[in-house]
């Protein structure tokens, strides 16, 4: 196909849209956008004013960002997009520079003024991913007419699609037509709306409503079934059983990903525990590890926990065994103790954390922590944190292309994982084990082999002496025989005013702590994503700044008293806090052990499956710079 035919036809008039920041809470008008040089058009335009020290590249950057948190939070798809987005950016950039050498496209150009050819070419180019990527895109309405009104603030005409001569313009729909020619060949399927046709789960749906649940292979994922389907960020899904998202992502094509892996599998994990082989016993004990973590969700226990970085954090990789950092390296002082009431820190983390604070998915989240990153550092931007100071535009298309390459190997490394491991969640293991009996006492009542295992004031037998009135059990009479956990007790009946707490219930009605309309992913568990996104994002931070540590010393957001999660809470304002890029990866692994959707050792081989992502995109990221990679 031709570059000429491979652009997008549609050409749209809509209304000026507002252009939401991320990260920041800024928001602006597009009328009061501005490139780095004002200069006049053919047409008359002027660029208008904006806040300082925003690059072409950020505006584009935040207005994907945008367009992902109107859409349905597909991390996968989400990721590659930014990746593409941001690498079209790069070549445009890149072209004007003697060293660097472009991603999709290398050819190299001159200008007499090359700052602005390179926000034009970087524009145009942006916009028609874009503009194809998201025009059948949930949203599609809001988020067209945005990356439109972009480009008008720009002084850019949409019309001008033309990919021949050197202008900056038809460099940028060059770099375009090359990146939507890749991405019709790279593995994603994007033509057939990223569907697998080959991926059938081995297991029945698992119907949340009731109890219990039957699996052919209680190894394997389990799809469920709930009665209504809302995704994280709101949007209404087809009601019926879960269909697996996107299977067939390991066969992607990647950015830095080492070649020779088997097919679907680039990086290979090692296999998690599994029921019925060596780690059998690492299974249970994996499914009782998140009943105790619901057991944490009870603002009535009056439990309290220090968050701060002085307590918290330092942890090596792919585990939680730090034990903090003794002094801010910045300020020299050591870090303020923090304690919080352990349930509003487990459910603020597990909401914190679920997609991002605007459900941009947990790329795109990344995305606006290193936005943040970025402002507290400029103007002293140096690459790696030494060497030459760089100006906005250089850092931004750097930072890009490397954090989004490296999410993007994170997407195809986890999800290869995913789908070769095709791993059970927790509340298909919790219910399935609990619905068999205990496994610890052989010849006690109700015992059998692949039972859950007892642990006293956690996991327990429920018994006619445990149901008598006045004792722990009272509330399970007439459940004499089967196993009781002591966990939260899933949504209550008015969650903006309500709180579930934690008691004893049958295992086989357990339930994660998320919304009854999501519950838990539509994918496989082993790995989380969540966690090898954020350690391959942290990665990228550490090196591309050159520091492990936040600027400063410490991030942090704020969760107020009272805000609406997954049921009321908090009760006090809950500080998130981190010192090092790593300790913020960390607890987003962790966050998805409160909320109760993955086992840790999903956790930590995603943490360890992301840092090697990470690494490899910064060495990758670097050749394409013009330098040699470092390290």
């Amino acid at each position: 196909m031709s570059v000429e035919r491979a652009m997008p036809s549609r050409r749209r008039r809509w209304a000026v849209a507002v252009v939401v920041a991320s990260m920041g809470a800024i928001a602006l008008l597009a009328v009061t956008l501005v490139v780095a040089r004002p200069r006049a058009t053919e047409q008359g335009c002027q660029p208008t004013s904006a806040p300082a020290g925003q690059s072409v590249a950020r505006l584009w950057n935040q207005a994907l960002l945008d367009g992902i948190r109107r859409d349905l939070p597909a991390p996968t798809v989400h990721a590659r997009n930014l990746f593409h987005v941001s690498a079209a950016m790069w070549d445009g950039w890149a072209a004007y520079d003697p060293v660097a050498t472009g991603y999709f496209l290398t050819e190299k150009q001159a200008a007499p003024d090359v700052a602005a050819a390179r926000d034009e070419a970087i524009s145009y180019a942006a916009y028609r991913v874009l503009e194809a990527r998201y025009i059948e895109a949930v949203g599609a309405s809001d988020t067209i007419p945005q990356f439109d009104a972009l480009m008008a603030a720009l002084c850019y005409p949409i019309d001008v699609t033309t990919t021949a001569g050197d202008t900056p313009a038809a460099l940028g729909n060059r770099i375009a037509a090359a990146v939507l020619e890749y991405g019709r060949e790279d593995g994603s399927n994007e033509a057939e709306g990223y569907s697998d046709p080959d991926y059938a789960p081995v297991n029945g749906p698992l119907v949340v409503s009731a109890s219990g649940t039957t699996m052919s292979d209680p190894n394997r994922w389990q799809p469920l079934q709930l009665e209504d389907m809302i995704s994280q960020n709101g949007i209404p899904i087809a009601n019926g059983v879960q269909e697996f998202i996107d299977p067939h992502w390991g066969s992607v094509a990647g950015f830095a990903l080492p070649a020779g892996g088997a097919e679907g599998l680039p990086m290979d994990p090692g296999p998690p525990p599994r029921l019925h082989e060596t780690s059998d016993r690492a299974f249970k004990d994996e499914a009782v590890a998140i009943i105790r973590y619901s057991s944490l969700l009870d603002p009535a226990a009056g439990s309290r926990i220090d968050i701060s970085p002085g307590a918290l954090g330092g942890n090596p990789l792919g585990t939680n065994d730090g034990t903090g950092h003794p002094l801010n390296p910045v300020t020299g002082l050591p870090y303020e103790p923090h304690p919080v009431d352990h349930s509003d820190f487990g459910r603020a983390l597990a909401e914190f954390w679920a997609d991002g604070p605007r459900s941009e998915t947990p790329p795109g989240h990344w995305n606006t922590i290193a936005n943040s990153v970025s402002d507290q550092l400029a103007p002293d931007l140096r690459v790696g944190g030494s060497g030459r100071v760089v100006d906005r535009l250089e850092w931004d298309v750097k930072l890009y292309l490397t954090l989004n390459g490296a999410n993007h190997d994170a997407a195809v490394a986890a999800w290869g994982a995913k789908k070769h491991y095709d791993s059970a969640r927790p509340i298909s293991m919790i219910r399935y084990l609990g619905g068999l009996g205990q496994s610890s006492h052989p010849d006690g009542p109700s015992y059998h082999p692949d039972g859950l295992p007892l642990v006293p004031h956690l996991v327990e037998l429920v018994t006619p002496e445990t149901t008598a009135s006045g004792e722990r059990h009272q509330a399970l009479r007439g459940d004499e025989g089967a196993i009781a956990i002591r966990a939260w007790t899933g949504n209550p009946a008015d969650p903006e005013v309500d709180t579930a707490g934690v008691d004893w219930m049958l295992a086989v009605d357990w339930v994660p702590y998320m919304r009854p309309t999501f519950v838990t992913p539509a994918f496989a568990g082993y790995v989380s994503g969540h966690s090898t996104f954020s350690r391959a994002s942290a990665e990228v931070l550490a090196a591309f700044t050159g520091s492990e540590f936040f600027p400063g010393g410490l991030s942090e957001w704020t969760i107020d008293a009272g805000s609406y999660l997954v049921e009321a809470g908090p009760e006090t304002d809950v500080t998130l806090r981190w010192a090092t890029f790593y300790d913020a990866a960390d607890q987003a692994g962790l966050a998805r052990l409160y909320g109760g959707i993955h086992i840790p050792a999903d956790d930590f081989a995603g943490r360890r499956l992301g840092a090697a992502c990470g690494l490899g995109a910064w060495q990758q990221a670097q050749r394409h710079f013009g330098g040699a990679p470092a390290g």
